[in-house]
């Protein structure tokens, strides 16, 4: 079997086209989650806490030299340890997750309702349903 043959075996598996469909959403779905927690939910934090979740100027110096006020100032002038960079992106992190959450969570709520509704009642095989008619006819005789 040649390489080429293997290949086109290997992509023409169900799995592999799965999930390459699955990276294609997932990479849209990134940008409406993203859009959602920037564009909506932060905007509301940021008005609830009076500023928001922007930590990412606070650092320690670790050189007396670094006197600047701002980390991208402070980053020239020498060795920072930069904690507020990392406490603004793990807490958009759990906003993101949270999100992510509630959305799982409800979609997950409308296939259960989804599964809930009951089915049509199936008609009665044609040997019950004859025998009904015919004691139907008995009964109004």
């Amino acid at each position: 079997m040649s390489m080429i043959s293997e290949f086109r075996s290997f992509v023409a598996k169900g799995n592999v086209i799965d999930l390459a469909v699955g990276i294609i959403i997932g990479g849209a779905f990134t940008g409406i989650v993203n859009s959602l927690v920037n564009d909506i939910v932060m905007p509301i934090v940021g008005a609830i806490t009076g500023g928001g979740f922007d930590f990412s100027n606070y650092f320690l110096p670790l050189s007396s030299s670094v006197t600047a006020p701002t980390l991208a100032q402070a980053r020239e002038q020498g060795a920072v340890f930069a904690y507020g960079s990392f406490l603004t992106v793990f807490i958009n992190f759990l906003i993101l997750a949270w999100v992510i959450f509630l959305m799982v969570k409800a979609v997950n709520r409308m296939r259960m309702m989804e599964e809930k509704k009951p089915a049509e009642a199936a008609p009665p095989p044609a040997d019950v349903q004859l025998l009904t008619e015919i004691r139907d006819i008995l009964q109004s005789k």
